[in-house]
């Protein structure tokens, strides 16, 4: 039974994706709601088309000197081998301000198919993993991408291909975004290799609506902030709204240290240190953490309590557990432009806008020389991005050693002017392991004394299997395209900014963190909506999952309000 001796009605930890369509449900449902954020709030003026600024500096992340994790690897025969980021190189800070991480994001916005939802039950389990059926169906999502598609914006065109998930309205809202001649070359190598190239959907909005501008074909996406307001950010697409509904507050510069719990396991309270370091309480009827896999983890396992000892929603252990990054593969190729006639040379020079084009034909490899019939994942064509200053630096290396002087200048001058790159990122699902989880490290604090997580990573074998078909198949499309240059590769390493899992949801408390709703099984007013919910990851990236499973959740708690 909620009561109404509370200052807010709902309180909100975090405001990425996982937060932003609760922010935005429950405030234009009237109710009132505190934002909890560690960053600044940025808009669109605020954001430059700068490398040093976004890429080669901390402005919308944490100093690592200050807010750092640990990294455990393993060590062959020796277990595991910890480095903290500052001393590694690693970094899991993706975006520290109003939005979050979704302010940079790519806007790659591919929906999970019904299969991801039963792989257990569709391809049998695999030795070493944790692989299991979620507690709900695509049926039971479905209508939240959808509304995706219409609130945050989603741009594309739906067409046939042997895995294209079925859809309640025929078609995106936006059409596609403008697109780089380089798709045309994409479409007819494949068809001339029987491959199904499918426009690739982007949260971008091709024309100015609901406030925003149309996109402005800068380039630059991916690591950048919108300028136009064209991306579909948690902030540029719901807060900014639910804020001139006059029913949310956002706190921002508040660091989020303990939510608090009493004897009965009931949360009364969210402990905060606010811009001056002072420490603050706020509380509310119900919460809701979403401050991205890693930090989400660390913050209920940094918040024990009288019914709680090892930290919220971590009574059977499985707190952190089963942690999810992105499998798959990568590869490059180069179209010179001596290879092409006088007006596709020209056409090849268009800066700007977008490749849109991806390969979906393997999400299910059902290829005999490759083994049994199993999950498989996406391939997306993209531009090499386009930062001039890593791009340049890369070219100091030549067959006979280090470049300078005019050999260095003529590299620099051909790799820039002579032809376009085309980039291949091909996804799979990261599979879920005993052995990639989050705990505390005691010896690592951060500037508040607050212990910081720990990151243990095992790449498992499935991972780099699939990457390498996928990889492979990519640059069959590269070469009948007739790039040149081509190479392709599995990835091991996780990218670190793409992490879910860690508290995985599920109808059984005794392996899930949370139930089918996203709420702790043993606490009945704290939910989790940001990507850790998630117990398998799809072979695409996260965030429209993210969006769509956060906006069905605002739902269970207006129902609950």
């Amino acid at each position: 039974m909620l009561d109404n001796s509370h200052d807010y009605d709902v309180c909100v930890i975090g405001s990425g994706a996982g937060a932003g369509p609760i922010i935005y449900e429950l405030s234009k449902a009237g109710y009132k709601v505190v934002v909890l954020e560690k960053g600044k709030y940025y808009k669109e003026k605020d954001f430059k088309k700068d490398e040093l600024t976004t890429s080669l500096r901390n402005i919308y992340t944490p100093d690592l000197r200050e807010q750092q994790h640990v990294v455990e690897l393993p060590r062959g025969e020796n277990g595991w081998k910890s480095k903290p980021t500052y001393n590694s190189g690693w970094d899991f800070w993706n975006g520290s301000l109003v939005g979050g991480s979704s302010n940079f994001m790519s806007g790659f916005f591919h929906r999970l198919k019904p299969v991801d939802f039963h792989q257990l039950s569709e391809f049998g389990s695999i030795d070493g993993a944790n692989i299991v059926d979620w507690p709900i169906s695509y049926d039971d999502l479905e209508p939240y991408y959808d509304k995706v598609e219409k609130v945050v914006g989603v741009s594309g065109r739906v067409v046939d291909h042997p895995h294209q998930e079925p859809r309640s309205s025929k078609d995106f809202p936006y059409p596609p975004t403008a697109e780089h001649p380089i798709a045309k070359h994409i479409d007819k190598a494949c068809e001339k290799l029987g491959y199904h190239a499918i426009p690739m959907p982007r949260a971008i909005i091709p024309r100015s609506d609901k406030g925003r501008t149309a996109c402005s074909y800068s380039g630059y996406c991916g690591s950048y902030g919108c300028s136009t307001g064209a991306k579909g950010s948690s902030r540029a697409a719901l807060i900014d709204q639910a804020m001139q509904t006059g029913h949310c507050e956002i706190r921002t510069e508040s660091m989020v240290s303990k939510i608090t719990s009493d004897s009965r396991g009931k949360i009364t309270a969210v402990e905060y240190y606010n811009k001056q370091g002072e420490k603050q309480r706020v509380d509310a009827k119900i919460y809701v953490v979403a401050c991205q896999a890693i930090e989400t983890s660390r913050l209920l396992l940094n918040s024990s309590g009288p019914k709680h000892k090892n930290g919220l929603g971590n009574n059977q252990g499985q707190l952190g557990k089963n942690l999810l990054f992105a499998g798959g593969g990568a590869g490059s190729g180069r179209l010179t432009y001596q290879s092409f006639d006088a007006q596709e040379t020209r056409e090849l020079h268009q800066f700007g806008t977008f490749i849109n084009r991806s390969i979906q034909d393997w999400y299910v490899i059902d290829d005999k020389e490759f083994g049994a019939r199993q999950k498989g994942g996406t391939i997306d064509f993209v531009h090499l991005h386009p930062n001039p200053v890593s791009r340049a630096s890369r070219q100091i290396n030549g067959n006979q050693g280090l470049l300078w002087g005019k050999p260095l200048k003529d590299k620099i001058h051909e790799h820039f002017t002579g032809g376009r790159y085309i980039k291949v990122e091909a996804f799979c699902d990261w599979t879920p392991t005993d052995n990639t989880f989050v705990s505390l490290d005691a010896n690592v604090k951060d500037k508040w004394g607050l212990p910081s997580a720990k990151v243990r990573v095992d790449v498992h074998l499935r991972n780099l299997q699939t990457g390498w078909y996928l990889a492979n198949k990519s640059a069959d499309v590269l070469h009948a395209m007739g790039a040149e240059n081509v190479v392709s590769f599995a990835a091991g390493a996780p990218p670190t900014n793409l992490v879910a899992g860690g508290c995985r949801f599920g109808n059984d408390p005794k392996t899930s963190v949370l139930d089918k709703n996203c709420r702790i099984h043993d606490i009945e007013n704290l939910y989790v909506t940001d990507g850790s919910f998630m117990p398998t990851g799809g072979s695409v990236p996260y965030t429209w999952t993210i969006y769509a499973n956060a906006f069905r959740v605002a739902d269970k708690i207006l129902a609950e309000l």
